[in-house]
């Protein structure tokens, strides 16, 4: 979870303490909601395309943690006009919103009949501006007059508060006449900075204030006509937006640019297309131009930042497709790495960012999120995804760049994240501002014993010792690249004791599988959990009990018919719908998936990919959100949804294409420039996949896979340089 959250379950009185950051929610939408995103700036509107006009979402244009627009809201002659549809771009570029008009009076007397008036709504972000659109036609026989109205305002509200933190006391707000077509609006924060934003309307409305504008118009019978609104931050690059037609092309030209060079995915399954059309489009939106590189934001609307743990894990997860994402990932974790110990910050030397903020209440400490260190899984998975990046590329100069904060991240697994020195990596928060359980499932009530006691003092989680693992190895083969023979013995030394260390403390005979954590005083917690597939993604498990955990994981107390649960119904604190102890989370499933092709259990992994298929084919707009309930599947009905669940969400959205690098085996060996396809399967619903632009240094291919019963035949279609394709079967 990317996440200052804690439990999205709502926890008891009790828990509240322990919950500072949990995100309420007190009553269903009234409409539902539409997220634009382009670098740091994303916008929340409504079905209707409003911003503040119905309750229940986190409606705003924000900009770094801070809300620049809180309401704009059109009506026509002080009247709410009528929805006949929105639909998002399928490469997210822009929303479009079909309104009509309703019956209109005056008077008591009928003056514009409903369904004669066509509105378009069209909105785009861009470079921190948000550009709309509003498009009129008359359909009617005569001419139609009314008032079309736009009502506004800000607040300048940090992401926090509008999650719903109280804060004692807030900067000053104020609004200004900046000319005949320009509001301004300005905050001066408790931090002595100045915000600002600023409304654009082209034409000039007939009447405007400081919170509407007026607009009369007049149409004959088939005549059009348009009004353009930009809302700017202070933080646009230019104070004077582009036209808006020159705008939306310079972003669609700029989105093309970007994903340049990615591979791109066909199959014969129209519905799967969809769904991989989707994610690579919500991906796109999610990834932010940084110093660094490109960077994913974690997801939309409370995690549009940077995130250690899940920038890593998408990067893992689109290593095949496009390994440039995981080198900027990479390169900005380094430049923010710890380099001081700061407890309010959760930070020691080496440790690697958990999350980023830039609002008010961060600057302030009202939240420690400004620069918060409290995972402690993002700098094992650092370590991982290094080493991952240099064995897909062959780039040694990034290595050699990155290799001063591997050997950091190295020195805190080694020493302060073992601070008892047992062997294992552990968690304790410095703090009570912190956050207090600090793996990927860190609701408060995510890690506990067989009983449902909550587990205290400082804690091991299985999968943490599982990515140490993975990472000291990748690490050793690191230091053979750079000619450090005796750093690479040393570290392959330490992951197989790791090994052997972990399955004596954590294998439990009685659940038949591995204990979520160790608690403070070493007592394994019995509970199955998801977090035993994930072991299978890293390689620490034993064959003859990886066999067990793969097994266990898709019999029905795990698997639902859609995914596989977080936790096993039968645990103690298994509830379907709560945040981390009993939902399904689709990046769980994808990196469970990896597991189960390492360890050659393709059977398993095509009924988990179907499983996920399905689900995405309900849902809407064929994406997956964050989570979703973990109810037991049933004939002719989707799955459940979780009610505040982050949708896009970037580790998400990377899922399907995870399910197909698992399912296909691909390797990557740059310094043969081969590629390979280990014990390749197709799953029942896809009988061809065309993979286009599959890139291997400055060599790339073309190919067709074809599903045969359970083989597959492969086909190159083209190549471009000296590379090999194979296929290995049965290691």
């Amino acid at each position: 979870m990317p996440s200052e959250a804690l439990s999205q379950a709502a926890p008891s009185r009790e828990a509240a303490a322990e919950s500072p950051f949990y995100i309420p929610m007190t009553a269903p939408a009234a409409r539902p909601r539409c997220a634009l995103k382009h670098n740091d700036t994303f916008m929340v509107v409504d079905s209707h395309g409003d911003i503040g006009a119905a309750a229940g979402g986190p409606d705003g244009l924000f900009h770094a943690d801070t809300r620049y627009l809180a309401r704009l809201e059109l009506k026509l002659d002080d009247m709410q006009p009528l929805l006949l549809g929105s639909n998002l771009r399928d490469d997210n570029s822009a929303l479009t919103v079909d309104l009509t008009n309703p019956d209109i009076y005056r008077g008591g007397r009928l003056v514009l009949a409903k369904d004669l008036l066509h509105i378009l709504r069209t909105m785009f972000l861009w470079q921190g501006t948000a550009y709309q659109r509003i498009g009129l036609e008359n359909h009617g026989e005569s001419t139609a007059c009314f008032d079309l109205v736009l009502e506004f305002g800000n607040d300048f509200a940090d992401l926090f508060e509008v999650r719903g933190n109280q804060r004692p006391r807030r900067g000053a707000c104020s609004s200004r006449m900046l000319s005949a077509h320009e509001i301004g609006f300005d905050y001066r924060g408790l931090d002595g900075v100045v915000r600002s934003s600023v409304l654009h309307f082209d034409p000039a409305p007939a009447r405007l204030t400081v919170h509407r504008a007026r607009y009369h118009i007049e149409l004959a019978p088939g005549q059009s006509t348009s009004v353009f609104i930009a809302a700017t931050s202070d933080q646009a690059p230019v104070q004077r937006p582009m036209p808006f037609f020159r705008s939306l092309l310079a972003h669609r030209r700029e989105m093309r640019r970007d994903t340049a060079g990615t591979t791109s995915i066909e199959t014969s399954n129209n519905i799967f297309n969809e769904i991989v059309c989707r994610s690579m489009a919500d991906l796109t939106m999610l990834m932010t131009a940084t110093p660094q590189g490109r960077y994913p934001y974690a997801g939309i609307p409370w995690y549009s930042t940077t995130f250690g743990r899940d920038g890593l894990i998408t990067a893992l997860q689109l290593l095949w497709i496009d390994p440039r994402i995981a080198r900027g990932v990479l390169r900005r974790l380094a430049a923010h790495q710890a380099v001081a110990v700061d407890p309010l910050n959760d930070a020691e030397p080496g440790k690697i960012l958990h999350e980023m903020r830039g609002g008010e209440m961060a600057a302030l400490r009202e939240v420690p999120f400004a620069h918060y260190y409290g995972s402690v899984d993002a700098t094992p998975l650092f370590v991982l995804l290094a080493g991952l990046y240099v064995e897909r590329t062959g780039d040694d100069a990034t290595l050699r760049e990155l290799w001063p904060a591997i050997e950091a991240a190295l020195r805190w697994i080694d020493g302060p994240g073992d601070a008892d020195g047992d062997g294992f990596v552990e968690y304790q928060r410095a703090t009570e501002q912190g956050l207090a359980n600090q793996g990927w499932k860190d609701s408060y009530d995510a890690v506990f014993h067989a009983d449902g006691r909550l587990a205290e003092g400082s804690i091991a989680l299985a999968e943490v010792q599982g990515y140490v693992f993975a990472g000291k190895q990748l690490a050793a083969r690191c230091a053979r690249r750079l000619g450090l023979p005796g750093k690479a013995e040393a570290l392959q030394r330490q992951a197989a004791q790791l090994a052997e260390r972990f399955e004596e403390a954590f294998w439990c005979d009685d659940i038949g599988s591995y204990a979520l954590a160790l608690d403070g005083a070493k007592q394994p917690c019995r509970v199955r959990s998801s977090n035993a597939g994930q072991l299978l993604f890293t390689g620490i498990v034993r064959a003859d009990r990886a066999q067990q955990v793969a097994a266990d994981l898709m019999r029905p107390h795990f698997f639902s018919g859609w995914g596989i649960r977080t936790i096993a119904r039968g645990e103690a604190r298994y509830n379907p719908m709560s945040y981390h102890n009993g939902s399904i989370w689709p990046h769980d499933n994808a990196l469970i998936a990896l597991g189960l092709a390492r360890y050659g259990h393709k059977h398993l992994l095509d009924q988990l990919f179907k499983g996920l298929f399905e689900a995405a084919s309900y849902l809407e707009a064929r994406r997956l959100p964050e989570l979703f309930c973990g109810f037991a599947r049933e004939r002719r009905r989707g799955p459940t949804l979780y009610p505040v669940a982050c949708a896009p969400q970037a580790w998400a959205s990377a899922t399907p294409l995870t399910l197909l690098e698992a399912a296909l085996g691909i390797e990557f060996d740059p310094g043969r420039d081969e590629i390979r396809f280990v014990n390749p399967r197709l799953p029942s619903f896809l009988n061809e996949v065309v993979l286009r632009d599959l890139r291997l240094g400055k060599c790339s291919a073309d190919l067709r896979v074809r599903r045969h019963n359970d083989d597959v035949a492969l086909e190159v279609l083209r190549t471009e340089g000296q590379i090999r394709i194979s296929i290995v079967l049965a290691r």
